[in-house]
């Protein structure tokens, strides 16, 4: 029972500390959710949205209130003499006002606002497509770093028969001591290749962990994925791919965004040439209450009459106004005029950036698509490569194994084809990475 026991809970340790291996497609998925640049940049298109709401309220009055107490003690100037003046006095006032005028400027404002969280929110996908780039190429690496780890095992292994032979051999003398010491060299480098080649696999494993920004880094892994040995050419032109990349890269529809943003800008400056047209409204009533006495005069019978009660006062003090003002520009020193230049060179600088974005582009999609024909010219080349020291490794094999050549020629061979391999694998790795590139340029997402 004590065994049962001691088997079933290291099962279940053993699955709870299983390795996850993760997906292309879910490494980019958790690193544009999770990543702090786009988390910051999230928080800065918040601020453009509440930017936003502030515009769109400033069609809504203004409201206010205010309650003011006063008092004061001493004596008070009464023609030539004066006369004691100890009082408290009360007021309370509700006002509104509203712009009734200034040539739509918060029309204008609402629409220059809105193109600035457009292009906030296109700041956004442009961080996640980069970060989502750079995933992909260092997913990519580690497919190829355990490819290679594939082809160190082999060539440790055939280093290993190749010793288990030579000790036979040495040991019934039908060879020297030094084949069976550069038999035990070969497999000796061959485990050193190895060995760097798993180490190479943890550093890319560890370097895309980093940009995931995971903390548990020891247990990540990604997915095995297996790519075809054949590759094809790609033959999408660059001027299809570029067409469908101006249409749907978020870094030129910010850059477009930006432009409509400052001109919208410029006409908002301009309505400061115009007049502006705002109606008020307001209400209230006050309080007074002489402290020293309580005489306030003569009823309209002559008699003595007390001050009357706080809120007697309040309702026949009561009050309203209303009123229009125009406030009309006529002389600011010029001010309005240089900053509606100012708009203007903004639009010349948003107009010139969209063009160093398209160019940027441009770039990145015909380098993408030279490096995919130069990779898969250099795929075919190391295939090529590849075959013929495949070949000469096995005619040098059955050479020495007839005794016409020594260890060091085939250890010689073994070593070219591993070399080969690796070329393939890494032609293959590249080309498939820029065909990755032209199909993201071209709206394709990201997966394998």
């Amino acid at each position: 029972m004590k065994r049962v026991l001691i088997v079933v809970l290291g099962l279940a340790f053993a699955g709870v500390n299983a390795q996850e291996k993760w997906s292309l497609r879910e490494c980019v998925d958790y690193a544009v959710k999770h990543n702090l640049q786009v988390i910051q940049n999230e928080y800065s298109k918040q601020i453009q949205d509440s930017n936003l709401k502030i515009a769109q309220r400033n069609y809504l009055p203004s409201v206010s209130a205010n309650m003011g107490n006063n008092v004061s003690f001493g004596q008070a100037s009464l023609g030539t003499g004066s006369i004691r003046n100890d009082r408290f006095s009360n007021s309370a006032n509700l006002s509104a006002d509203i712009l009734l005028y200034n040539n739509g400027r918060l029309e204008k404002t609402v629409r220059k606002t809105q193109f600035d969280v457009e292009a906030s929110h296109y700041d956004i996908e442009t961080i996640k497509n980069d970060i989502s780039l750079q995933i992909a190429q260092q997913y990519l690496t580690t497919l190829l770093n355990k490819e290679i780890v594939k082809i160190s095992q082999s060539a440790a292994e055939n280093a290993k028969k190749q010793l288990d032979r030579a000790k036979i051999t040495t040991e019934v003398g039908t060879t020297a001591q030094t084949v069976k010491a550069e038999a035990e060299a070969a497999w000796a480098r061959e485990k050193q290749n190895l060995k760097t080649a798993e180490v190479n696999v943890g550093r890319s494993l560890f370097a895309l962990a980093q940009l995931l920004q995971l903390k548990d880094y020891k247990n990540f892994d990604v997915v095995d994925v297996e790519v075809s040995e054949s590759l094809t050419p790609q033959l999408i032109a660059v001027e299809d791919v570029l067409e469908k990349a101006y249409g749907n890269q978020p870094q030129i529809k910010a850059a477009e965004s930006r432009i409509k943003a400052a001109e919208a800008q410029t006409e908002v400056t301009k309505t400061s040439f115009w007049p502006t047209l705002t109606a008020s409204v307001g209400i209230g009533s006050f309080y007074n209450n002489l402290l020293n006495t309580s005489f306030s005069g003569f009823d309209e019978f002559g008699n003595a009459a007390n001050e009357r009660s706080f809120f007697s006062q309040y309702k026949d003090n009561f009050g309203q106004q209303g009123g229009i003002s125009l406030n009309i520009p006529i002389f600011n020193k010029g001010i309005t005029k240089l900053q509606v230049e100012q708009s203007k060179i903004n639009e010349n600088i948003a107009k010139t950036t969209l063009e160093q974005q398209k160019l940027t582009v441009r770039q990145n999609v015909q380098q993408a698509q030279f490096d995919a024909d130069a990779n898969y010219e250099i795929y075919l080349a190391a295939t090529e490569a590849e075959k013929s020291t495949k070949l000469a490794m096995d005619f040098a094999d059955k050479s020495y194994a007839a005794g016409r050549t020594t260890i060091f020629d085939l250890n010689i061979a073994r070593n070219n084809y591993a070399n080969a391999q690796g070329s393939v694998q890494q032609a293959k790795f590249n080309y498939l990475f820029s065909l990755k590139l032209l199909n993201f340029y071209s709206g394709i997402p990201l997966s394998l």
